[in-house]
């Protein structure tokens, strides 16, 4: 029997869960209040297993970039770019010791000295000493990328509900109603939850607790001009890349920093650091700023999967969206449609946070 399936959001997660499930046969319906979603647009978009994860996690974040080369071969005109990156934002050692666990995880990290910097990225004003490089790292340009993936389901027969807010669900005994604000109902076999900041309050609906935080993130973009830098970089207080479309995008960090009260401040005093970090910064012009607000599991780590006792909702929130988005609907695809438990989301599940244990250790926000 083919499933009946209703994805709730409009962002990477939920645009590459609707994809997956499109593609392996079943009837979808993707709910996007606000086309792109509200993260997505806002994000940083590096596509990395970086420093700061435990094992299990690094596994994940592997396997989900090997995902995006498998993606960008069954879905054409994928915004997609294997770029690299150079960084130097850890203490010396600490970069030493990351390079040397990554490496022996199988990492394509390596260090490089400030001559071959120079040589990879001219534009830079400052030259550190040493930095590392990641050649396996990479872009995919956030809201083309789930657009792309969005018009590709449809013509493989998925159904697009756009501008219609979801209110709540309500669990029946053989699935799920999906509520809308214009007093529809959509009813399925299965809902996915990949809603982002509204997943916590959706959840609550059904009287599932979601631990979910929303922080904010401001970026800055610069006016497009032509290229300055040929991958990520990734300096003390600033990351940066340049967007296909010729925008230099900086922030604090990949995540962005925290706005405060006077967002067009920290604006300008953020794109004056970025300035002064390239040559011929000076001429450099901020077009705009974003605020993201990214959905951040309490310990840092995404939750993915089906609620106990609730076979037909399955969750999936992250803060990783981009780099972890084809690996999430693969995943899901598998699990909502043949019942199958992927062993790489074993740690992810919801019932995590209701076992009597200590808090997991925090995850890096990356």
């Amino acid at each position: 029997m083919v499933k009946q399936v209703t994805v709730i959001g409009g962002g990477i997660i939920g645009a590459s869960i609707a994809w997956h499930l499109t593609a392996a046969g079943a009837r979808v319906c993707l709910v996007s209040d606000r086309p792109g979603g509200v993260a997505t647009p806002n994000s940083f978009a590096w596509i990395n297993a970086t420093w700061g994860n435990p094992p299990d996690y690094f596994k994940l974040r592997i396997r989900a970039m090997r995902e995006w080369t498998r993606l960008s071969r069954e879905v054409s005109g994928l915004p997609l770019s294997w770029q690299g990156s150079i960084g130097w934002d850890l203490p010396d050692q600490e970069m030493l010791d990351y390079a040397a666990q990554h490496a022996g995880w199988g990492y394509d990290v390596r260090r490089i000295e400030a001559d071959e910097i120079a040589r990879l990225e001219p534009a830079l004003a400052e030259i550190p000493p040493f930095a590392l490089q990641v050649r396996e790292e990479g872009v995919a340009e956030p809201l083309a990328a789930t657009n792309t993936l969005i018009a590709d389901a449809r013509q493989k027969g998925m159904e697009l509900v756009e501008g219609l807010h979801v209110t709540g669900l309500r669990n029946r005994q053989a699935g799920m109603d999906v509520l809308l604000a214009d007093g529809e109902m959509l009813e399925a076999d299965h809902a996915v939850l990949a809603a982002g900041a509204e997943t916590a309050a959706l959840a609550a609906t059904l009287d599932i607790e979601v631990p979910v935080e929303t922080p904010p993130g401001l970026l800055v973009h610069s006016r497009p001009v032509p290229p300055m830098l040929n991958g990520l970089v990734l300096a003390p207080g600033l990351h940066l890349r340049q967007t296909s479309e010729g925008r230099l995008v900086g922030g604090s960090d990949f995540g962005g920093m925290d706005p405060g009260a006077d967002p067009q401040a920290a604006a300008t005093e953020l794109f004056g650091k970025l300035q002064q970090s390239l040559k011929g910064g000076e001429a450099l012009e901020m077009e705009f700023l974003t605020i993201g607000h990214r959905p951040t599991p309490r310990d840092g780590f995404p939750i993915i999967g089906t609620v106990d006792g609730m076979d037909s909702l399955y969750l999936a929130v992250t803060h990783s969206g981009i780099t972890l988005a084809p690996a999430i609907g693969l995943f899901a695809a598998n699990e909502i449609l043949d019942g199958t438990s992927e062993p790489l989301l074993a740690p992810y599940r919801l019932s995590r946070f209701a076992a009597a244990a200590p808090a997991s250790p925090q995850a890096a926000q990356i």
